[in-house]
């Protein structure tokens, strides 16, 4: 079993657009799909991936309905394919949209700092993120470099900042936030430094520096990364389709340093337990 805990799709219609515009913003950036939710099932049967997350990014106040119109189509008719929801910082009544997601069985959110232009410390995100708490809704960020952007609003130490302060008001001890691309692309020593050992998942999107252009770890990071942190907080997952799945899914197996009760919590187990 292999559950892939961050893709990206958009509809048929402005996919090749969406593509384009992502790839003009970061001309550095490879894309390995068409972005489709037909080319994801694709190249997740090429890889052997059992089921993918799907995240949708919210870029502008306004969007909620749509993206989330499509992302309930998704979980309406796929097994192997389970969409996150999508809010702004921005959306009004906040806590009544995140109702109708866990109303309507979504497992989590997904939120993106930089495309918001909103640091991970905001008001509005800890609100939004305390909401999920109580509602038993996953949030998954961004974290560290976009290509695409100058400024880094989900940085450790601000990751670490919110982290302490939702679990101090929340009471809420296990972890609620996943942080994506290792706990942040380019920035792996504050990681380890605010983040690793804490109660917080983190994912190895974006992690293998030679799969892809902005991937800026190493292999032994990597698995430094979850010998530090545990296995049973770290989650496969790829970025599709700006990495290959395939190459990702080969890339983990092959890895010497991690034992295969590690590997299996890492590929499906603990992707489980959330999804469950």
């Amino acid at each position: 079993m292999i559950i892939d805990f961050h893709t990206h799709i958009y509809p048929d219609k402005i996919a090749e657009k969406t593509i384009n515009t992502l790839m003009n913003s970061a001309p550095d950036v490879k894309v390995y799909t068409k972005g489709t939710l037909g080319a994801l099932l694709e190249s997740m049967e090429n890889a052997g991936i059992d089921k993918s997350v799907i995240l949708p990014v919210a870029t502008r106040k306004g969007q909620f309905d749509t993206i989330n119109k499509f992302a309930l189509s998704i979980n309406n008719n796929y097994t192997n394919l389970i969409s996150f929801g999508g809010i702004h910082p921005d959306d009004d009544e906040p806590e009544e949209k995140l109702k109708f997601l866990k109303e309507n069985g979504f497992k989590g959110i997904k939120i993106h700092p930089d495309y918001t232009g909103t640091f991970i410390d905001d008001e509005r995100y800890i609100r939004i993120i305390k909401e999920c708490v109580k509602l038993g809704l996953k949030v998954v960020t961004h974290a560290g470099v976009d290509p695409a952007f100058d400024v880094i609003h989900c940085l450790p130490e601000k990751a670490r900042a919110v982290l302490d302060r939702v679990q101090s008001e929340t009471g809420f001890k296990k972890p609620f936030i996943i942080f994506a691309h290792l706990g942040g692309i380019y920035v792996y020593e504050d990681v380890k430094k605010y983040l690793l050992g804490t109660e917080c998942y983190i994912d190895i999107s974006c992690s293998f520096s030679e799969l892809g252009s902005f991937c800026s770890t190493t292999e032994n990071e990597v698995v430094e990364a979850v010998k530090i942190h545990g296995a049973d907080k770290v989650l496969f997952a790829s970025d599709s389709p700006w990495n290959d799945q395939k190459s990702y899914v080969e890339k983990f197996k092959y890895i010497k340093n991690l034992t295969d009760k590690e590997k299996d919590m890492i590929l499906y187990q603990n992707a489980e337990k959330i999804l469950s």
